[in-house]
């Protein structure tokens, strides 16, 4: 496999945008909050709780690794649940440095040990995101049925609007599939093309290996185990603090739907961007339990100092391990397949 050369200063600017955004958001989500109420929330906390939440945090790295597997094999791929694991550890710290550069590191990283072509692994990872993505729907499915007046509150705080420019990107891209299947034989005439035209095949191959899936009852359970440990990794937290260690399930499903829709936000490891919408998200909690506005605040950020450090600190432990645990397997694979030649 061809390696692309890679474009230093296009990194470097991605970095520096990226940790733009985080020092904006950050600005805004702490700006006219009193640190001293924050500091001694911090102190007072019980880390016990964090620590039960963090064994659910690394175990959704564990369902996550395991259905990846069953995703990869209608393909003719059998991986180790290992490799999977360290190959989606490795992804995951490569977004601390640029954002959304995890997903292809990732495919790169299993191809290295594992072989798989990573047009089509890549394929499996968009697919993970579109499964992702309708969890998260029901996730705020929940959250409207339960906290819908938190919902309300939270969109008065945050001012969100629906920009009229997505619907135009969306609309872009739907004509340029179109245009793709239409002219797709055309394109593969060409050289360049050709390339590009195959990596997207292959991406698509990976999307249908869904349909393809011989244990779908174990990756719908591989799924649930995911993000009902995505859901506990960012309730359980709440119980450090006293403040909101009433906070019941629905108001759960409120912190997970607030805390993802700040994750999505290509700030570096979601600094600035959690904060402010966890800030937001528990002013809207406080006010719709006839609490103040200002304390929900303070409570929303004292929270994110402590669920955002411990995603990272996941991140970087599982992150920095994978390294050389990837090496050690690569050289494996060369050293078997040097044994089969």
């Amino acid at each position: 496999m061809e390696k692309k050369s890679k474009n230093p200063l296009k990194s470097i600017l991605t970095i520096v945008i990226s940790l733009a955004f985080a020092g904006f958001f950050l600005w805004l989500a702490l700006k006219g909050l009193d640190f001293k109420v924050i500091k001694a929330s911090l102190a007072k906390a019980n880390y016990l709780w964090v620590l039960f939440a963090s064994v659910f945090g690394i175990l959704a790295y564990w369902f996550r690794a395991i259905r990846w597997n069953l995703m990869l094999e209608p393909m003719g791929h059998k991986i180790s649940n290992s490799n999977s694991l360290w190959s989606i550890s490795f992804g995951y710290l490569m977004n601390l440095t640029i954002p959304r550069s995890g997903e292809v590191a990732r495919a790169t990283a299993l191809y290295g040990v594992e072989k798989v072509p990573v047009d089509k692994s890549f394929g499996t990872i968009i697919l993970e995101r579109v499964v992702d993505l309708i969890c998260m729907l029901g996730f705020l499915g929940l959250t409207l049925l339960f906290k819908y007046d938190a919902i309300l509150s939270f969109y008065e705080n945050s001012d969100i609007k629906i920009s009229n420019n997505i619907l135009i990107i969306l609309l872009i891209l739907a004509v340029g599939m179109v245009l793709f299947f239409v002219f797709r034989k055309r394109l593969t005439e060409v050289p360049f093309l050709g390339k590009i035209v195959s990596f997207i095949d292959g991406i698509f191959e990976g999307l249908a290996s869904i349909f393809k899936l011989k244990e779908k009852g174990k990756f719908i359970l591989y799924t649930l185990g995911i993000w009902i440990s995505y859901y506990f990794a960012a309730y359980l937290v709440c119980f450090a603090l006293p403040e909101t260690s009433n906070f019941t399930i629905a108001d759960g499903f409120f912190i997970i739907v607030v805390g993802t829709l700040g994750m999505i936000v290509p700030a570096s490891g979601g600094i600035g961007a959690f904060n402010l919408a966890m800030k937001f998200g528990f002013m809207a909690l406080f006010i719709s339990m006839g609490k103040s506005a200002e304390l929900g605040g303070e409570m929303g950020l004292t929270y994110s100092f402590i669920s955002l450090p411990l995603q990272i600190t996941i991140m970087l432990v599982m992150g920095l391990i994978s390294i050389p645990m990837l090496a050690k397997a690569r050289e494996k694979a060369v050293s078997d397949q040097e044994f089969k030649n």
